[in-house]
């Protein structure tokens, strides 16, 4: 009986333990949208919310247009109302 329970526990699979792996860190993009942003009103009509600077950018018929960057809707850039 002995030998049937040893012969048993050896034939079981050993999982190796492994440490937990340490939790992914928050990008230096990710804690700069947490620091906080402005409401700006859009060319659209809307309000948004924007976390990066203003910036002076040409439109396609070369006059400059200031637009909003990084906004919480996911939007790189958003056109605004002068």
């Amino acid at each position: 009986m002995k030998a049937l329970t040893l012969a048993l526990l050896l034939s079981l699979p050993v999982i190796p333990l492994a440490p937990p792996k340490p939790l992914p860190q928050p990008s230096a993009q990710a804690t700069k949208h947490l620091k906080g942003g402005r409401w700006y009103f859009a060319a659209s009509g809307h309000a948004v919310y924007c976390y990066g600077p203003v910036m002076i950018v040409p439109r396609a018929d070369g006059q400059l247009q200031r637009v909003a960057t990084f906004c919480r809707d996911g939007s790189p850039v958003v056109p605004l109302k002068d």
